[in-house]
């Protein structure tokens, strides 16, 4: 069953946002400490108005387990949503000021997706991909926007055949990314 994200999927959809994202979770929660990060990010999950907010999460729920999710927001929103975290990184201390802009104004962006390792080779990813668009069209959005890890070929390779084109390279917490987007009137930009 797909739906919208609960409060009390947070200790969840974070497990599963740790397999997706990895080491960003240090850099938003400002703790090298992977618990103390997780507990922070589900802090986080609990709370309105933050890019890691239940509000912006889907998931898929087999048997009263969550087993996916997906996570998206519109890229015009990504400084409101970046604020309570850069908050929390000048109250505990933090260096950081400033978190990389990963999605342009006129982007809807997937943040992150992940699937249970119990799950995969099903299609799950397929399928939050396309509700991904599904909801980006409902929305009003024609725009939009993933990062794929430079490593990761093959997710590359499923992303250019669901019709995305590369858009230059972002580093994130460290790492480069390929920025991918997809027009969705069928336009690659």
């Amino acid at each position: 069953m797909i739906r919208q994200a609960k409060q009390e999927d947070a200790a969840a959809v974070i497990d599963l946002m740790y397999t997706a994202i990895g080491g960003i979770i240090h850099t938003l929660a400002g703790t090298d400490d992977v618990g103390d990060a997780l507990q922070v990010l589900e802090a986080f999950f609990r709370e309105k108005g933050n890019r890691i907010s239940f509000e912006n999460v889907m998931v898929i729920e087999e048997e009263g387990r969550v087993i996916a999710f997906m996570l998206a927001y519109h890229g015009s929103q990504a400084e409101a949503l970046d604020r309570p975290f850069l908050e929390r990184l000048a109250a505990i201390g933090s260096t950081t000021r400033a978190i990389e802009r990963e999605a342009r104004e006129d982007e809807y962006y997937l943040d992150s997706v992940a699937v249970h390792a119990d799950y995969q080779g099903r299609g799950i990813g397929s399928e939050l991909l396309r509700l991904f668009e599904q909801q980006a069209s409902e929305l009003g959005h024609d725009k939009i926007m993933l990062l794929v890890d430079q490593e990761n070929t093959s997710a590359k390779q499923l992303y250019v055949k669901r019709g995305f084109t590369e858009d230059g390279v972002v580093q994130v917490s460290g790492h480069l990314f390929y920025r991918m987007i997809k027009r969705l009137n069928g336009l690659n930009v």
